[in-house]
């Protein structure tokens, strides 16, 4: 991988392409341009048949400029880099930065490239290519090109493991607004690794991203609760909120969207803090005189068939304290 640096301070994580596929690509291409030259060649023979030999000579040598250097020129300035071979082989010309080429960059490398594989037969372009460190020719480096992969195999993607069945519920009021994503990444990244890593590193990285998450909630840490177990909670109940915001239903629903009941409040799909929710049962829990179904994992809760109506408050009510509904920062 080649870590180039923009003009931003970005580090670019780019694999450069070897001489293997980038010969293959350069195979594709000369294939394609030469079938189309020779088709070119035998159309013009005919029709300039009657021409005298220095104005066929003259056509000739502009059939081979404009097919071989032209044609690749426009090829690779209209795509950004990407001709036919290349697009075969997964491969594309970038700039060093990174960003795409333009056509001062194509001009460059298409009239060395009339020397490097053509005059040569590719053989300087071959030892100039083992040479680099990036696997560069010697008309990517007089244009400031690269030849970079873009097709790469990613790794498989690890599941997430659940939490433990008595955790489930118990942090759903928990207020995850402040937890940055770059603090879940790296939740995530050891939930999903933990099992190959050593037992007592693995416990020593859980302490430390479960400090790091209860120093963003603001809220103490569970009595009793491993690190690893509350961790899988706390994802799990991102998570469930997540989907709920998505899909306009569940506890996580903000009110107004599809699947709440008209006028009920935020916070009514929330238990209170270190309240066990069972999962799957509908119960019955009173709040502000009116009695509702607690939400069933998996389906939209119930909705009375009757509508609900809301006593009018006698006096104003305090704003409730967040409980998490906002998305994390």
């Amino acid at each position: 991988m080649s870590d180039l640096v923009t003009g931003d301070a970005v580090v670019l994580g780019l694999r450069p392409a070897r001489l293997p596929s980038r010969a293959l690509a350069i195979f594709l291409d000369l294939l394609l341009y030469l079938t189309g030259y020779l088709i070119i060649s035998i159309g013009l023979t005919f029709a300039t048949a009657s021409l005298d030999v220095a104005a066929q000579a003259a056509v000739s040598v502009a059939s081979f400029v404009l097919v071989l250097v032209g044609v690749p020129i426009a090829v690779e300035t209209l795509s950004h880099g990407r001709s036919l071979g290349k697009l075969a082989c997964g491969l594309r010309v970038v700039r060093d930065d990174g960003g795409p080429i333009r056509f001062r960059h194509a001009l460059v490398r298409g009239a060395m490239g009339v020397v490097e594989l053509l005059g040569t037969f590719g053989a300087v372009a071959c030892i100039a290519s083992l040479v680099s460190a990036r696997g560069r020719r010697l008309g990517d480096v007089f244009a400031g090109a690269l030849v970079v992969r873009e097709r790469v195999a990613g790794a498989p993607v690890m599941p997430m493991p659940p939490p433990p069945p008595w955790l489930a519920g118990r942090f759903s009021g928990l207020d995850l607004s402040a937890v940055p994503d770059g603090l879940w990444l790296a939740i995530r990244q050891y939930l999903t690794r933990m099992n190959q890593l050593d037992p007592q590193v693995g416990a020593a990285m859980a302490a430390k991203l479960a400090d790091d998450l209860v120093a963003r909630t603001g809220t103490p840490p569970p009595v009793g609760v491993p690190a690893a177990a509350f961790l899988m909670a706390v994802v799990h109940e991102r998570q469930t909120r997540d989907a709920a915001r998505a899909f306009g239903t569940g506890p996580g629903a903000v009110a107004g969207l599809p699947g709440m009941p008209p006028g009920m409040p935020p916070a009514w799909g929330h238990p209170a803090p270190g309240a066990s929710v069972p999962q799957a049962v509908p119960q019955a829990v009173p709040h502000a005189g009116q009695p509702f179904l607690a939400p069933v994992p998996g389906r939209a809760p119930a909705v009375p068939a009757a509508p609900v109506v809301a006593p009018a408050p006698a006096a104003p009510v305090p704003p409730r304290p967040a409980t998490g509904f906002a998305p994390p920062a």
